[in-house]
């Protein structure tokens, strides 16, 4: 395990690392993840293994420090997640991220450009989410509809029984703070939005998603601007869970393909 300082009050973030060829390759997680349970399986598959790999998790989940103090906004993610980088000694990485983990990726990528040569986005969030009338309901949008007061007073438990043993058991090692907030943060998005952001970048860029779900509301305008839409079958929003091969071959195919 590796680690490394991002804020100044010292918060840790922390990485599983596989060795391997450059460029880095670096897996960054959702909401309520962690990298290690959700990319190991994939980041070994022969189609993807060899180079450099960082398994990383954001400030707040899995086996990073969980600060009461730092307000998870998606660009203090992105800030904390290029400290990290800067500390490993990674350049030009490839970024392989997931849902709320690909909207940090995003803001990553805008930020630190010599951090970053190329996105492939799993089924991520680009635009801000409406929230439901009701707190409670599954996902991001129904933790940002408690107020912190009421998600920490109890909220976090009714999410726990929507969420599912499966989300759960990562969930669970997210601080609770950290959880309400980042889901907050997600909801309400960036300024420009994330896909203003991914629009506006000149590297290589794919998004995955699952093939059940449609067609990707603006896709077209994604295309246009060069970033490769794949849909893969057979899984939901998880796909590197549910589908490892067919998330592999999709994902080997992007970090191949010309920008």
């Amino acid at each position: 395990m590796r680690q490394a300082t991002v804020t100044a009050e010292g918060d840790l973030i922390r990485w599983t690392e596989l060795p391997g060829r450059e460029p880095a390759r670096v897996y960054v997680h959702g909401l309520g993840a962690s990298s290690p349970a959700y990319f190991t399986e994939v980041a070994v598959h022969p189609l993807l293994a060899g180079h450099r790999s960082l398994l990383i998790d954001l400030l707040g989940h899995g086996i990073s420090d969980r600060p009461t103090h730092f307000d998870y906004g998606l660009e203090s993610h992105a800030d904390a997640l290029a400290a990290a980088l800067e500390v490993a000694g990674v350049r030009g990485a490839e970024l392989i991220a997931h849902s709320m983990g690909g909207s940090v990726a995003i803001i990553l990528a805008a930020r630190y450009p010599h951090l970053v040569s190329r996105l492939v986005l799993v089924d991520a969030n680009l635009d801000p989410l409406p929230l439901p009338s009701v707190p409670g309901s599954e996902g991001s949008s129904g933790i940002a509809a408690y107020t912190e007061e009421e998600f920490l007073a109890g909220g976090w438990a009714e999410v726990r029984d929507l969420a599912g043993p499966h989300w759960w058991s990562t969930m669970r090692l997210a601080g609770r703070e950290a959880l309400y907030r980042s889901a907050v943060q997600l909801v309400r998005g960036s300024i420009p939005t994330m896909r203003e952001l991914l629009l506006d970048l000149k590297i290589p860029r794919a998004f995955l998603l699952p093939e059940a779900d449609g067609p990707l509301p603006g896709g077209e305008a994604l295309v246009a601007s060069g970033v490769s839409v794949v849909p893969v079958a057979d899984c939901g929003h998880n796909i590197m869970l549910d589908n490892p091969e067919g998330f592999a071959r999709a994902t080997a195919a992007a970090l191949v393909r010309e920008g």
